[in-house]
Parts: C-alpha cells; sequence; structure tokens
C-alpha cells in the first residue's frame, strides 16, 4: 500500500473566505501514484474547515450569510471563550457547522467525485498563515 502526506498552505487576506483546493489536491493525487484508494483533506486548525459542495459564487455568499445567523461574529462579548482574551469564537462553531475533513474515494486514478463536487478549504478566522493536510492511501 501507498501513503502520500502533502500539506497545502492559506493566507486568507480577510477574516474569513472560501478556497477551491480541487486543483491542489488533484496534483497531490498525481504526485502520489495511487490509483484506487482514499483521499483524506483535513484543516489543522480549529477555527477552519474542509467541506464538498458546488463552486458557484451565489451558494457562498449564503453560506456566509448562513453562518454568521448562526454564530455572528460580533458582538464577541456573547461568548464565553471570547472572555479568555480570544476574539475568535464563532469560528470555531462556524468550523464544527461546516466540518473538519472530506474523504474522497480515489478511483482509476481520479477524485471519485458526484456531479459539481469540489473541495473547499474555509477560513473563518484569518489574517494568519494556515494549513490543510492532503493524505492518500491506497494501490
Amino acid at each position: 500500500m501507498k501513503s502520500f502526506r502533502k500539506e497545502l498552505w492559506f493566507d486568507a487576506p480577510q477574516r474569513r473566505a472560501f478556497f477551491n483546493i480541487t486543483g491542489e489536491v488533484e496534483r497531490c493525487l498525481s504526485d502520489s501514484g495511487v490509483r484506487e484508494g482514499l483521499c483524506l483533506v483535513n484543516a489543522m486548525h480549529i477555527s477552519a474547515g474542509v467541506f464538498i459542495n458546488d463552486d458557484e459564487r451565489g451558494l457562498h455568499a449564503d453560506f456566509e450569510k448562513w453562518l454568521e445567523g448562526l454564530a455572528p461574529e460580533k458582538p464577541h462579548a456573547q461568548y464565553l471563550h471570547n472572555r479568555t482574551g480570544e476574539d475568535n469564537a464563532d469560528a470555531h462553531l462556524k468550523r464544527t457547522l461546516m466540518g473538519r475533513e472530506v474523504v474522497v474515494a480515489i478511483t482509476a486514478g481520479r477524485l471519485d467525485f458526484g456531479p459539481w463536487e469540489q473541495i473547499f478549504y474555509a477560513e473563518f478566522d484569518g489574517l494568519r498563515r494556515k494549513r490543510a493536510l492532503v493524505k492518500i492511501i491506497g494501490e
């Protein structure tokens, strides 16, 4: 069995951002040489997430509106976590809603997606360098 590991790094220019990382994950798959197996992609920070969905600008705006409605950033004082000197409790909640990781089947050397599926890194507490892990195993 083969095993491949790579970290993808991100610099979000604002507090929240969505990055389509499908192409980078496909390059990892090509580099791995795996033809049949599984690909795990997970955020390595507790205020970021990874999810699969459509790459459509309106949908991403809907995610932002929905997440802000469920876990608004401000006022910061509404969260107990922020009383520790942090201001990112909302980012932790948003990450929980969107998920930590995805696993995609690999078939015939390709990510085995359904129609329109893409992989996204979601940053909820940006303005600093963060990363996601790509781990591929298989034959």
